[in-house]
């Protein structure tokens, strides 16, 4: 109970900044629309794939609101009060899960909306692809939360900007993997977004042949990692912040 009341706190605090919501809403359909008014002979930029590039893609602006919401809470010393409660480390950062899930499901009905708009065939895949998504997000709101807890309020969004940039150039969304050199291809491979776009790639278009188990093995082992790095960061930052 607890949980969910701190997260519906947090959540309050997300809506309180509209303007924010909404341009990580527009800019992702903006580009999954615009794109789709290019003739690109390329497969990446077709809407069987470039949609969930576009779901990954705006992950990275959940990065970005985490960050955010956590270096806010720091700089107004609700860390330092919450700090003396009985809930745990874990406890908190499912809050801040839990208050986000409501604009990730909007993200992902918006652009599948529109994409269905543009010619994509609806399947019940779709709804697997809503629903994983939200375990992928688990990755990019722990990144957020390792970002908030370790860097100011003003210095919080720059950092993530890097979680942006990084989703662009890495996950295949806007370069397909014959096009990237050896070396970089090798990146992208063990960084986990490219996993990212490939798990739900393969769920929405019912192609689970090309989801490996270096896909699934990078995803899990960089989400556990990032969880757990998240509760210890943010547990010791609230300790120390509280000295």
């Amino acid at each position: 109970m607890r949980t969910l009341n701190f997260a519906k706190r947090n959540f309050k605090e997300l809506i309180r900044d509209p303007l924010g919501i909404i341009f990580a809403l527009i800019l992702p359909l903006f580009l999954l629309f615009i794109f789709q008014q290019f003739d690109i002979p390329n497969k990446s930029y077709e809407l069987e794939n470039f949609t969930p590039g576009i779901i990954v893609f705006a992950f990275s602006f959940i990065t970005m609101f985490t960050s955010m919401l956590i270096s806010k809470d720091r700089s107004s010393s609700l860390l330092i009060r919450l700090a003396i409660s009985p809930m745990k480390g874990s406890e908190y950062i499912l809050g801040y899960m839990i208050s986000l899930i409501p604009v990730i499901l909007i993200q992902n009905i918006l652009f599948f909306i529109l994409a269905i708009a543009l010619g994509l065939n609806f399947t019940f895949n779709i709804i697997w692809t809503i629903l994983v998504s939200l375990f992928i997000s688990i990755l990019f709101i722990s990144i957020g939360i390792i970002i908030g807890s370790v860097s100011s309020e003003k210095a919080s969004s720059g950092i993530s900007s890097i979680i942006v940039q990084l989703v662009c150039f890495t996950s295949g969304m806007y370069f397909p993997e014959e096009m990237l050199g050896k070396t970089f291809g090798m990146i992208c491979e063990y960084l986990p977004f490219e996993s990212c776009l490939t798990i739900l790639k393969g769920i929405m278009n019912n192609n689970l042949e090309i989801i490996t188990v270096r896909n699934v093995a990078v995803f899990i082992s960089y989400a556990i990692v990032a969880f757990a790095t998240a509760v210890i960061v943010f547990k010791n930052k609230m300790i120390s912040d509280d000295k």
